[in-house]
């Protein structure tokens, strides 16, 4: 029997079956392993079993809904919530187990390390095009996620504690070509938001953040430092709401 808080590793998946095995071994470490099957048509639900009975099978329309559904499903003190292109390696299983049996805070974020196909590229991530540090570990209850279609908002309950040492693996992208198909995916959703919302904004303030996003990334973060896919990290970041906001003005669904 584990003593101290015990802790459930959440994955939320849609057919993601090439990458979920390989996620879900570097989660033996936690107490149970929750697996929230949205809409699965290949071998998830499979590849799940053969890591854990705790399965939550459904059809979500949002994000947040359907990992609200799997934060509710965690019967564990705190939850881990990750994706099935990540990974935790040993020293950051090490480090999440000590931080649980230790804070007084809430939750608390987890620095991430990704990668476009097998490179690392560390600098330049955020502005909603992928992210250098999640708020990952959190005790139940603490974290809500909100409505929307992509990027839900959080809200919180309780104290931010410090941000862990030890970093995430997350497999972003395999090529350039998936970094457009994403950009492509992320503002279609962005769009229906903006649409359900009825505030699309304005081409000019969109063109401003185009150019904002862009300086943000590239020199602010530093993605300087990863050459061509700094570059694009930081161009991408500055596209996305310029595209959402034509996506939402030009084209209906």
């Amino acid at each position: 029997m584990t003593e101290g808080p015990t802790l459930s590793a959440l994955v939320t998946v849609h057919n993601e079956a090439d990458q979920l095995a390989a996620c879900l071994d570097t989660l033996t470490f936690a107490d149970e392993i929750v697996v929230v099957l949205d809409k699965c048509t290949d071998e998830s639900g499979a590849v799940a079993a053969r890591h854990t009975d705790r399965l939550v099978e459904g059809a979500f329309d949002r994000e947040g809904g359907r990992r609200n559904a799997g934060i509710a499903a965690c019967s564990g003190d705190w939850v881990l919530e990750v994706d099935a292109d990540e990974r935790v390696p040993p020293a950051l299983a090490e480090e999440i187990r000590a931080t649980i049996a230790r804070t007084d805070a809430d939750w608390h974020e987890i620095p991430v390390d990704n990668y476009v196909g097998g490179r690392l590229v560390r600098h330049g991530w955020g502005a909603s095009f992928g992210k250098a540090a999640y708020p990952g570990l959190f005790r139940k209850g603490a974290k809500h996620w909100g409505p929307e279609r992509v990027h839900p908002s959080l809200q919180w309950r309780g104290r931010r504690g410090a941000m862990l040492e030890s970093r995430l693996v997350h497999y972003v992208d395999r090529d350039i070509s998936d970094m457009l198909r994403r950009l492509d995916g992320y503002s279609t959703l962005r769009a229906r938001d903006l649409r359900d919302s009825g505030n699309i904004g304005s081409f000019a303030n969109n063109l401003r953040r185009l150019f904002s996003r862009f300086f943000k990334c590239y020199v602010g973060r530093r993605g300087y430092r990863e050459g061509g896919y700094g570059f694009l990290i930081a161009l991408f970041a500055g596209l996305f709401p310029l595209l959402s906001y034509l996506k939402a003005r030009l084209e209906v669904d």
